[in-house]
């Protein structure tokens, strides 16, 4: 072995997936490129070996009970692995998708900027200073009351409710009532309750379907099975003995609540198709209380600042960063100490999003929502990220990261390979991409015919 690198990665007898008992040193401190054909195990072995044995060692040290927070891979098939250092994977999936989760967090340019706002926005005479958990959508302290830092709510209306409003309650007008028993119990608890449920729905009292519809109210009544409503009508002044007690639910709180509370998927998809979705009113979409939204700094505030690209970004951080704009002046003149603060914070933000437009993200914006990313947007997210962290000593394993990158931007993503390595690290890289292949230090290549390739 050459003694150019500061050590291998020796790994004996790996059989995970298509691997057939394989035997390979790998060296540390290098950009290394796992490459071969489709299905020749070269993620196997990248992933399902290594990062998983390297993950795999990391959990032994973490509390049980901690353990169950991570997305575990599987104990890889390996006789044995030396000299592995802890792992970072960057791979190409999105993880759960959830609407709160955007290029700004899994940047931690949020953070950044939220901290940014509290030490350096100008605010309205006789507003009390707000930190910086007032100007995030996910804490108490910031997210709008009414959506709850969503942006939008989630409501219904009669339209929504009831879609054909020539048919009688009889004849299931109201659609958004369960179609089995659920919702025959709600029309006979109606039929109890002195309401005409053979008349078309259109033709109904307004207060009477305002009632059906809004009523939070939950009056228990007695339900007469089977019977016609001129038989309810006898049976209820007779005082007979009924079915059962039966509870009404107003339309809206049964959908409302089951969208809520259901641990169906199904039952939620049914009841979610009569829900309408509208920006809401109070924060029009900004999805931050009032008094967050009235900090600004440069003028826009914090959801303006989160709306723009990460170009427009970074052009208008850079004159605090650099010591120049209004805003710096103005804190060195009142509070020299915030001046301090804040230019350094926007230094800090100007490196990190200077990292992710020589990544070629410079259109994307903050507030971009991370499952609407493709794969290669996102892994190269995590790499800007990453390049940012000032870890040392440790192995990032790469899936593609060239995937969806415009040819010319292809050296960007080698630059902050070469950063990372620099910074002491090692970089194993699955990847099929000739200029990515060609600027290795190493290259791995499995599969039919791996050595005449390589050669």
């Amino acid at each position: 072995m050459p003694d150019t690198f500061a050590g291998f990665v020796r790994v004996h007898g790996a059989r995970q997936h298509n691997l057939k008992n394989i035997d390979v040193d790998i060296p540390r401190d290098a950009l290394v490129v796992f490459t071969g054909v489709s299905g020749s195990g070269k993620s196997s072995l990248a992933f399902g070996t290594l990062y998983a044995e390297a993950q795999r060692r990391y959990l032994e040290s973490v509390a049980p009970h901690a353990r169950r927070l991570f997305d575990q891979m599987g104990v890889p098939e390996v006789d044995a692995i030396d000299g592995l250092p802890p792992a970072v994977a960057l791979q190409q999936q999105r993880g759960s998708p959830t609407t709160r989760s955007s290029v700004g967090s899994v940047s931690t340019l949020s953070n950044l900027l939220r901290m940014l706002y509290s030490r350096a926005g100008t605010y309205p005479p006789r507003q009390p200073h707000l930190e910086a958990e007032s100007f995030s959508t996910n804490t108490p302290e910031g997210a709008c009351q009414q959506c709850h830092g969503l942006g939008r709510i989630d409501d219904v209306t009669e339209r929504s409710m009831v879609p054909d409003d020539s048919l009688t309650i009889r004849q299931r007008a109201i659609a958004a009532w369960p179609t089995a028993w659920g919702g025959q119990n709600q029309r006979d608890i109606l039929v109890s309750l002195g309401y005409d449920v053979d008349r078309p729905w259109r033709d109904l009292p307004k207060k009477d379907r305002d009632w059906i519809l809004y009523t939070d109210e939950q009056p228990i009544v007695p339900v007469y099975a089977g019977f016609t409503p001129a038989e309810t009508r006898q049976a209820l002044k007779r005082k007979t003995e009924p079915s059962y007690q039966g509870t009404f639910t107003g339309v809206k709180r049964y959908v409302l609540h089951t969208f809520a509370n259901t641990q169906s998927a199904l039952t939620r998809k049914r009841v979610s198709q009569y829900l309408i979705s509208t920006e809401c009113p109070l924060c029009h979409g900004k999805r931050l209380l009032r008094e967050s939204l009235s900090v600004k700094f440069e003028g826009l505030d914090i959801a303006e600042m989160s709306a723009l690209s990460l170009v427009r970004l970074a052009s208008i951080l850079r004159p605090t960063a650099e010591g120049k704009s209004d805003t710096l002046k103005r804190l060195e003149a009142d509070h020299p100490e915030k001046a301090i603060v804040a230019r350094r914070i926007a230094q800090d933000l100007l490196g990190r999003i200077t990292v992710m437009l020589d990544l070629g993200l410079g259109y994307l914006s903050m507030e971009r929502s991370t499952p609407t990313l493709s794969p290669g947007e996102l892994q190269r997210l995590r790499l800007a990220t990453q390049v940012r962290s000032n870890l040392f000593g440790v192995v990032y394993v790469l899936d593609e990261p060239s995937a969806g990158l415009h040819p010319a931007d292809t050296e960007a993503l080698l630059a902050a390979l070469d950063r990372l390595k620099a910074s002491g690290n090692s970089l194993f890289v699955v990847e099929h991409d000739l200029d990515v292949i060609r600027r290795a230090d190493w290259i791995v290549d499995i599969g039919p015919a791996a050595a005449s390739r390589a050669a």
